[in-house]
């Protein structure tokens, strides 16, 4: 059974209630395009009954942040943003806690701060730390004073707090927005003309979750990632991004922003969002779904089904 085949039997099937998108790309070219129906939000904005298309835009959510680690290495090549292994606080001169002067932007980029940072309770909640983040006077001075817990660079704990100073650092640098810039820079280069970027009420982009796109847009982020960044993200960056920096379970590992697992990079967000890149196989698979603070079944029913697993 082929790949086309396999797919249409999963969702013939209904083993994917909750998938809105889902783009393959082999060796660049789009080889499958199959998009659904079904209620979606643009974060906490109900958006009612959708039926969508290749021209829908869809919340990346956490793949945002895949996308912030792209961005910051070409800001990094026009020489806008510190090299990853400078001090995290020189960034942020206004905002200088104590017990802290160790941590550095790779920990930043690496998830491995060692602050304190939960983001198990729903994304409705002012108990889960993004979300109260979003409800400070603050965002950042909120991330950097969370109290120490663990030695930095150990330990890889998901935090979107983290992606918030990244894209911070990216915006201080550039001398404007992080949205603007990496309109300007990374979508703008790819074709890309269509997109979203939320802000908080604080008018700062929310790096960590606010990217909005269309599926097969997303793919082509992934094409260029595969491509090895082309001439708009540097090879380089590229490798140190996909290198394994930190353990978070068997198997997978997690390099600057993006999850690593069985010669495969991942970028992830909640509700099923997925872009997968996988250079044995010659493939990109974007996919976008509405299983949002729950159970991710339908994104992982479709990555099967194109991976013949």
């Amino acid at each position: 059974m082929g790949l086309t085949e396999r797919v249409d039997a999963v969702l013939e099937a209904g083993r994917a209630p909750g998938l809105h998108g889902l783009v393959v790309l082999r060796d660049g070219q789009v080889v499958l395009e199959r998009y659904g129906a079904g209620p979606d939000h643009r974060l906490d904005e109900p958006l009612g009954h959708v039926v969508f298309d290749r021209d829908t835009l869809h919340d990346l959510r956490s793949v945002s942040k895949s996308v912030v680690g792209l961005v910051y290495g070409i800001a990094l090549r026009e020489g806008l943003v510190p090299e990853v292994g400078a001090p995290l606080l020189a960034s942020f001169p206004e905002c200088s806690p104590a017990g802290r002067e160790h941590l550095t932007i790779e920990h930043a980029l690496t998830m491995t701060l060692g602050l304190e940072w939960n983001e198990d309770a729903p994304y409705t909640s002012a108990a889960n730390s993004e979300i109260a983040m979003e409800l400070a006077p603050d965002r950042h001075r909120y991330v950097l004073e969370r109290p120490v817990v663990e030695e930095a660079g150990k330990r890889w704990h998901y935090c979107g707090g983290a992606s918030a100073l990244i894209g911070e650092i990216i915006t201080r640098g550039a001398g404007r927005p992080l949205a603007e810039y990496a309109a300007d820079r990374l979508l703008g280069p790819l074709g890309i003309t269509r997109y979203e970027w939320s802000r908080g009420d604080d008018g700062v982009t929310r790096a960590a979750s606010g990217l909005r796109l269309r599926p097969v847009d997303l793919a082509a982020i992934g094409q260029l990632v595969l491509d090895g960044g082309r001439d708009i993200v540097p090879r380089s960056w590229i490798e140190e991004t996909l290198r394994p920096r930190v353990a978070l379970d068997a198997g997978t590992r997690y390099g600057y922003q993006w999850y690593l697992h069985d010669g495969r990079a991942q970028a992830i967000g909640n509700g099923g969002q997925r872009l997968l890149i996988a250079p044995d196989d010659r493939l990109v698979v974007a996919v976008t779904a509405g299983e949002y603070d729950r159970e991710q079944s339908s994104a992982e029913a479709a990555l099967d089904a194109v991976l013949g697993r």
